[in-house]
């Protein structure tokens, strides 16, 4: 879901930068030293999940772990997200500079809301079924925080917005399978993961 550079307006951008520059500065007030590890960590693997691309018709997509991310981090996701999305701008030209702040928030903010809205939801009750939720809604969130952010920098990206989201549809599904399995695993081989 990265927005590439050139497509959306000046305000769009700045809004993306503001928002994504708060996020950040609140996750890296609220990062201690003894959770940088799993950040990186967090980082590295939602790095790594973006490069594995699956063939959905005539375009393709790609696993993002942003539930997981956001579940496992909390507010650290911003910064988490930062880096691993600065790499991909500078290695593969994924999305770019100007539209990073853009970009981190529709990834970021998705992982955050799973955070905030399921997280003792999945310590207290059934984990999976609310992991599945998390990892299935924060697809569709990032997929609908994309399509605003084309369809205000113009009213022509609107179907494609709409397009954007059917298409995100499958892999909703994938990442709520995936976000299950990776947090029941976590649940019982380190629980002071989700702690």
């Amino acid at each position: 879901m990265h927005i590439s550079e050139g497509v959306l307006n000046t305000q769009v951008l700045i809004a993306g930068w503001a928002a994504s520059g708060l996020g950040v500065a609140v996750g890296l007030k609220k990062l201690e030293p003894e959770k940088i590890t799993r950040t990186a960590l967090v980082s590295s693997a939602f790095f790594l999940a973006s490069l594995v691309h699956f063939k959905l018709g005539p375009s393709s997509t790609h696993l993002t772990l942003i539930a997981p991310a956001g579940l496992l981090l909390g507010w650290q996701v911003f910064p988490a997200l930062l880096a691993a999305l600065f790499l991909q701008a500078v290695l593969f030209n994924f999305g770019g500079f100007l539209v990073l702040g853009v970009n981190l928030f529709v990834m970021a903010a998705p992982g955050l809301a799973a955070y905030l809205l399921f997280k003792k939801l999945i310590i207290k009750h059934n984990s999976f079924i609310f992991a599945f939720i998390a990892g299935a809604f924060a697809v569709l969130l990032a997929a609908l925080l994309a399509g605003l952010a084309l369809a205000l920098s113009n009213h022509e990206f609107i179907n494609i917005s709409k397009i954007l989201f059917a298409v995100n549809l499958p892999l909703a599904l994938i990442e709520g399978v995936v976000t299950a399995l990776l947090i029941a695993w976590l649940k019982r081989a380190a629980p002071e993961f989700l702690a």
